[in-house]
C-alpha cells in the first residue's frame, strides 16, 4: 500500500474497482490531489472487480476511453459488437441491430474486466497525482462544512485522511453511502446469473445475441479467439443445478435453451454465478459526498447498460467540477457543484433503470396475450422506421444532454 507525507486530499474515491479507477483517471487533467481507497488486494482471488467477466462497452464509453487516451490499449483486447440479434424462444418474432445501419464502425465492444483491469491499473500508476491505498478500508466519514474526515483501517492500524469531496462507488453494498447518510432500495429480481465462455462452432462474427426464454435471459457476446461469453439468467434454484452439472450436460442445458443460431457448442470455460438485484440510491448527494456506478444504481444486466451509466456518471461530475473550476471555483465538493451532478444525472439514471427493469418484468411474463404482444412489438421494431435508430441511440449512450468526456472531448 502507498503513503504519502500528508494525508490530505482534493478527493477520495471509495472503491478502486473499474468505475472507480475510469473516475480517477478521468480526472487527472483537473490537477487535483486523488486518493483511490480499495479494500480486496489486487490479484486477491476474492477481487470481483477485474475477474474473467465480459463487460459490454457502449459508444459513448469508447467516446470516453478516447477522449481519456486509454482506446488503443482497451480496443486491442476488445471484440466489437457489429450486429445485435434479439429473440424471444418460441416466437415467431425477432429484431435486429446493426453497425452500418446506425453508421457507426460498431454497435459497442466486448472486453473482458481482467484485460480492461491491466490497462486502468497501467495508467493509474504513471499517473504522478493519484495515490491508491490498498487494501484499506473506509470505516468511517464524518461531513464537515470545509471538508469530509475518512478512518481508514490498513495494516493493522486507523489513519484519518481529509478531502474536500468523497466519491462512494464502493458497488450495490456501498458501505460509504450509508455512511455519509444516502440510503438506498434494493430489490431482490430472485434471478442468479450463470457466467461463462464457449465455443460454437460458427464464428460469431461480431454478433451479440439477446435471448428471451421462460427460464430468464441469455445473451451472448463475442469475445477474442471466436469465443463467446454468455449470460446465463435463471432461478436461484435452476442455476444451482446447472452449476452442478458437468460440462457436457450443462452445455446441452445451454444449447436447448438458445438454439443453434452460432452452431453447437463446445469447451465450456469455467462457471461462475451471483444474485441478481436492482438497488437504487435515494439521493445522489450529501454534504461533501457524491454517489456513482452501482453504488448509486445496480442494474439487471438484461440490457448491458450498468457500467456504460456508472462512466457517464463519472463523466457527468468531471464535467460539474471542471466547469466550476473554469469560473474560479476550485473546491469540488462545494455544494453548488454537487447539486448540478445531481440534477444532470437523474434523468439518465432513472430512464435507464425504468428500461432495464421494465425488459425484465415484460419478458418474465408467460401470459399468452403478453407474448403476442411481445412478438408484434419485436416485428414492429424492424419495420418501423426510426425505431431502430432511437432504441441504438439510447443502448450506445448517445441520447440526452452527454458530458464532454462521453461525446469524446477531452477535458484539458
Amino acid at each position: 500500500m502507498a503513503k504519502s507525507a500528508s494525508a490530505e486530499y482534493d478527493i477520495i474515491i471509495a472503491g478502486g474497482g473499474m468505475i472507480g479507477t475510469s473516475l480517477a483517471l478521468a480526472l487527472r487533467p483537473l490537477n487535483l490531489k486523488v486518493a483511490v481507497v480499495e479494500a480486496i488486494a489486487r490479484g486477491a482471488e476474492q477481487q470481483p472487480s477485474f475477474d474473467d467477466r465480459s463487460t459490454a462497452l457502449s459508444r459513448s464509453t469508447q467516446r470516453m476511453f478516447e477522449a481519456m487516451g486509454l482506446w488503443p490499449e482497451i480496443a486491442a483486447a476488445s471484440t466489437p459488437i457489429k450486429s445485435i440479434h434479439i429473440s424471444d424462444k418460441g416466437r415467431f418474432g425477432f429484431s435486429h441491430i446493426n453497425a452500418e445501419e446506425q453508421q457507426v464502425e460498431a454497435l459497442g465492444y466486448v472486453v473482458i474486466n481482467r484485460l480492461l483491469g491491466q490497462v486502468l491499473q497501467q495508467a493509474l500508476a504513471d499517473a504522478s497525482n493519484i495515490e491508491m491505498i490498498c487494501p484499506a478500508e473506509i470505516t468511517a466519514a464524518d461531513p464537515g462544512d470545509k471538508s469530509v474526515t475518512v478512518t481508514i483501517a490498513a495494516e493493522g492500524e486507523d489513519r484519518h485522511l481529509t478531502a474536500r469531496l468523497l466519491v462512494a462507488a464502493d458497488g450495490a453494498n456501498s458501505a460509504v453511502r450509508d455512511m455519509v447518510g444516502i440510503s438506498a432500495q434494493r430489490v431482490d429480481y430472485e434471478q442468479w446469473a450463470v457466467i461463462g465462455n464457449l465455443l460454437p462452432d460458427m464464428a460469431p462474427a461480431n454478433r451479440a445475441f439477446e435471448r428471451f426464454t421462460e427460464d430468464g435471459p441469455i445473451a451472448m457476446l463475442p469475445i477474442a479467439g471466436d469465443r463467446s461469453a454468455f449470460v446465463w439468467m435463471n432461478s436461484p434454484e435452476v442455476a444451482s443445478e446447472i452449476l452442478d452439472l458437468d460440462d457436457a450436460a450443462f452445455t446441452a442445458r445451454l444449447q436447448d435453451a438458445f438454439g443453434y443460431r452460432i452452431g453447437r457448442f463446445s469447451r465450456i470455460g469455467k462457471r461462475a454465478a451471483y444474485p441478481l438485484a436492482l438497488t437504487k440510491a435515494n439521493g445522489l448527494i450529501a454534504r461533501r459526498s457524491v454517489v456513482v456506478g452501482n453504488a448509486a444504481h445496480g442494474l439487471h444486466p438484461v440490457a448491458a447498460q450498468g457500467f456504460n451509466l456508472g462512466l457517464r456518471d463519472v463523466a457527468a461530475l468531471c464535467d460539474c467540477i471542471a466547469d466550476s473550476q473554469s469560473t474560479g471555483e476550485i473546491d469540488p465538493g462545494n455544494a453548488s457543484v454537487l447539486e448540478s451532478y445531481a440534477e444532470w444525472r437523474k434523468s439518465d439514471q432513472d430512464k435507464v433503470l425504468r428500461f432495464t427493469d421494465g425488459l425484465v418484468h415484460l419478458f418474465a411474463d408467460s401470459r399468452p396475450a403478453v407474448r403476442a404482444l411481445r412478438n408484434a412489438a419485436m416485428i414492429g421494431f424492424d419495420l418501423i422506421p426510426g425505431v431502430r435508430r432511437m432504441f441504438a441511440k439510447h443502448t450506445m449512450g448517445l441520447a440526452g444532454r452527454l458530458p464532454r468526456l462521453s461525446r469524446g472531448v477531452p477535458l484539458e
